[in-house]
């Protein structure tokens, strides 16, 4: 099957998978899109499958990465996602070669991604990158890791930065630190602020916009961070229900 890239030129015509038939986040994914045309400029590139599929790829330089990592002159891996009937098809194999070779073209040291310890939702299977040769590089908790595909023996180690090895907010109740790289996170902000209201919770919502306040936040994962009395919590992206859930746990806590 064929992959298209996605560019400045064709991307207010073609779909970006996220959120692929989700009316009620329309809105979101024209930030989303917003957001990855401002990054193409800064290097970013978008590959994805010519189908009306969640099958897709999106990389940039780690110096421009919305990531609080030090990885010089490496590419860093946002998103490599495979979902439903097109896994098990070679897709993220072939995905990632066509990261690893626009890598190597620019002269980088290597490739490196978020993971978590184990499978985790909205977080790359850990399994799938240590099979292609990546390497634990560092980590940060409660449970994310750093791993990087290194083919030169003399470059820089990878690590997340200080801020969040373990970090921690000043705010009490619920804070949450997101960006609009993710239109599910965009697009759920509103309806978690009223879930939190109602249950007569403080309500905090950090939009970074730029990747200054990303790479510096305290959130290890800024597309979506929960924090609550301070302390993190998850980067899962909730629904409604299962955020109240989550709610009614901690304040029985």
């Amino acid at each position: 099957m064929e992959y298209i890239q996605i560019t400045k030129d064709n991307i207010e015509n073609e779909h970006i998978c996220c959120a692929l038939g989700a009316k009620q986040y329309v809105q979101a994914v024209k930030e989303k899109k917003k957001w990855l045309t401002e990054r193409i400029n800064e290097g970013l590139v978008f590959y994805r499958l010519n189908e009306r599929a969640k099958v897709f790829i999106e990389y940039l330089p780690a110096e421009m990465a919305w990531a609080p990592i030090e990885a010089p002159n490496y590419m860093f891996i946002n998103c490599l996602w495979v979902s439903g009937k097109y896994k098990n098809n070679e897709h993220a194999k072939q995905l990632l070669a066509k990261c690893k070779e626009d890598a190597m073209a620019r002269g980088m040291d290597g490739i490196v991604h978020i993971v978590g310890e184990k499978k985790y939702p909205y977080l790359s299977d850990k399994r799938f990158f240590e099979h292609m040769g990546f390497e634990l590089k560092d980590w940060a908790a409660p449970y994310f890791q750093l791993v990087a595909l290194q083919w030169n023996d003399q470059a820089a180690v990878p690590s997340f930065k200080k801020q969040v090895k373990y970090s921690t907010v000043a705010e009490k109740g619920i804070s949450i630190y997101y960006t609009a790289q993710c239109p599910f996170a965009v697009g759920m902000i509103e309806d978690l602020r009223k879930a939190a209201e109602n249950k007569g919770v403080a309500f905090h919502a950090h939009r970074l916009t730029t990747k200054e306040e990303a790479q510096n936040s305290p959130a290890i994962w800024p597309t979506f961070g929960l924090f609550y009395n301070g302390e993190f919590i998850t980067h899962e992206i909730m629904s409604t229900n299962k955020f109240e859930k989550l709610l009614t746990e901690l304040l029985e806590d």
